[in-house]
């Protein structure tokens, strides 16, 4: 029996100090990893994709990278070379418009489904949660003041398009 301890205990202990020697400490390892990060390159610049890069729609890709200034396309109305636009571009334009009112008012419904206030002292983190609730609850304001100004916006190309002699089918195309 106490042959058998031997047998038993002796590899156990020989495999726990193999264990053992063979570790690296955390310091090792954290020294490892930053040496690792410094290594490569310092100055790498990171670019920061904002909301405003970002096309709303496949459509609007194309109009947006063409628009170097950073400034909104739906401000600034396109002119064909003579002047005055074509059936087309008034076409072209309101459509756009709708589907970027179509867009914004899927946000503001998505944003105003979620806002779901709780009593503060009855949940846990219950007063930050509705800190959360009520940004994105701004945000839905925020967005909807958007969809008005954009709405406002189609009116008048509407009523442009209108009294510059076009029909229905061009000012108020159907989607």
């Amino acid at each position: 029996m106490r042959n058998f301890k031997i047998w038993v205990c002796f590899p156990l202990v020989f495999l726990l100090l193999a264990c053992v020697s063979q570790a690296q400490s955390l310091g090792d390892v954290a020294r490892q990893q930053r040496q690792k990060q410094q290594t490569k390159e310092p100055n790498a610049t990171h670019k920061v994709v904002t909301n405003d890069e970002i096309p709303e729609s496949p459509d609007a890709s194309s109009d947006s990278s063409d628009n170097a200034d950073g400034a909104p396309e739906s401000s600034a109305p396109v002119a064909s070379t003579s002047g005055k636009k074509t059936a087309e571009q008034w076409k072209a334009e309101i459509q756009v418009r709708k589907a970027r009112i179509a867009a914004i008012q899927s946000q503001v419904d998505k944003l105003n489904n979620s806002v779901h206030f709780v009593e503060a002292n009855r949940y846990t983190n219950g007063v930050q949660y509705n800190q959360y609730q009520l940004k994105k609850q701004q945000e839905a304001q925020r967005l909807q003041k958007q969809l008005d100004g954009e709405k406002k916006q189609l009116e008048d190309a509407q009523e442009s398009a209108r009294k510059s002699g076009f029909g229905t089918a061009v000012y108020d195309p159907a989607n």
